[in-house]
């Protein structure tokens, strides 16, 4: 074929681009992520209460979620090339404030937090940028390879507090801003959008306003705030009912649940390259399947070993996987020019599902002294995901192949 010889180059490029996104999203992801693992630092340094703690750490993480709605809508407008390194560079700021000056009282973590919050937002810009560069065939791995970012957050659960033990309590913070000012001036220098993108024209309230109305947004929304949120409910709620429901030590409680992330995280590539091959309703209708089996198996507090380590091992997988086939979806039904807006409102979806689970929870064993009610009622919710899928979901897949993206339905 003719365009053989462009085809490495071709290669390389969108190689290289996909390379610089996943690294911009796994800085940005370490720095939103620093407040969480200093949470009992700065508990006893300041005398916070259980609340204040609780609050310190969610700050960032809702406005994170929230803040790709109108982030994901401006990289639509202006690309990856110009927000990656900016958001960067922007992020870097809040971190040096509260790694130099902003930790002392819990108003100022506070306000630090806020701005911090910007470093979540980076999702938003990754794919739609990622999305652009691959064809339709490629894009869920390639979409799965860019969420493998969210390891990000792995990185900045095991290097922190050592960080501050061997320095200060600034030294995590200060490392962490220079790698968001070395990222931005290389992606500055680096990294160019895929030609050809689509670019919006309309205003960015129309722009939202006809993504609201996209049907896509709303199904996408709903499987991530399942499959995502399910991944961060246990991320941040699996070492207290570990520690609670079966009296493991502390650390051997956190050590499980960096098994259960680790996993996760290699499973969203997976989700997406299946999808490429499958087709992302049919990948999603098994991982829904497979966390409704494993979360009835652990409603019945099995022995930790082999069967409950079993089926929470089982759970992360299934949950990595799916949360690479929501967007794998999503790529299949957006139409271009809104893939980032469309991304914006799945991911903030996505965030803040990960903040309910964990309340369910807490309360049920508060209440009832077991974990079972909630543990049942997570198989339940995900059952309803896979009817959900295998019907809503299926339909809109099969309109898409049978009509193409002009017909994407409306609300």
């Amino acid at each position: 074929m003719t365009s053989t010889p462009d085809r490495p180059a071709t290669t390389g490029r969108r190689t290289l681009m996909l390379s610089l996104a996943t690294a911009g999203f796994a800085v940005n992801f370490w720095a939103w992520a620093l407040l969480s693992p200093l949470g009992p630092l700065f508990k006893d340094s300041l005398k916070l209460t259980a609340f204040e703690q609780a609050l310190l750490v969610a700050v960032p993480v809702v406005v994170g979620s929230l803040g790709r709605i109108p982030v994901g809508a401006l990289t639509d407008r202006y690309g990856g090339r110009v927000m990656f390194p900016a958001l960067s560079a922007l992020t870097a700021l809040p971190v040096l404030f509260l790694g130099l000056l902003g930790h002392s009282s819990l108003a100022a973590l506070l306000i630090g937090g806020f701005f911090l919050g910007l470093g979540g937002t980076s999702f938003a810009i990754g794919v739609p940028f990622v999305n652009a560069w691959f064809p339709p065939e490629r894009r869920g791995l390639a979409l799965g390879i860019f969420g493998a970012g969210m390891g990000g957050t792995a990185i900045s659960a095991l290097t922190t507090v050592p960080l501050a033990k061997a320095g200060t309590v600034a030294t995590p913070f200060i490392i962490t801003a220079a790698g968001l000012v070395a990222y931005a001036i290389l992606a500055a220098l680096l990294l160019r959008d895929a030609p050809h993108r689509a670019v919006p024209t309309e205003p960015l309230a129309r722009r939202l306003r006809d993504t609201l109305r996209l049907a896509v947004t709303w199904q996408a929304s709903a499987l991530y705030a399942i499959a995502f949120g399910g991944y961060v409910a246990f991320s941040v709620y699996l070492p207290a009912y570990l520690k609670t429901g079966y009296g493991l030590a502390q650390a051997d409680a956190a050590n499980r649940m960096a098994g259960f992330v680790l996993l996760a995280v290699v499973l969203r590539p997976i989700g997406g390259w299946l999808s490429d091959r499958l087709g992302p309703v049919r990948v999603l209708s098994g991982v829904f399947a497979i966390v409704t089996a494993s979360a009835a198996v652990q409603a019945f507090s099995p022995s930790l070993m082999p069967l409950g380590t079993i089926a929470f091992l089982t759970m992360a997988a299934a949950l990595g996987a799916g949360s690479g086939a929501v967007f794998a979806l999503v790529a299949l039904l957006t139409p271009a020019n809104k893939v980032g807006s469309v991304t914006g409102i799945v991911g903030a979806a996505g965030g803040l599902g990960g903040f309910i689970p964990p309340l369910v929870m807490g309360a049920l064993y508060g209440g009832l002294g077991s974990y079972a009610l909630g543990l049942a009622a997570l198989s339940l919710v995900a059952a309803s995901a896979l009817a959900f899928t295998a019907t809503v979901a299926k339909r809109s897949q099969q309109r898409h192949f049978a009509v193409g993206n002009a017909a994407e339905p409306t609300m």
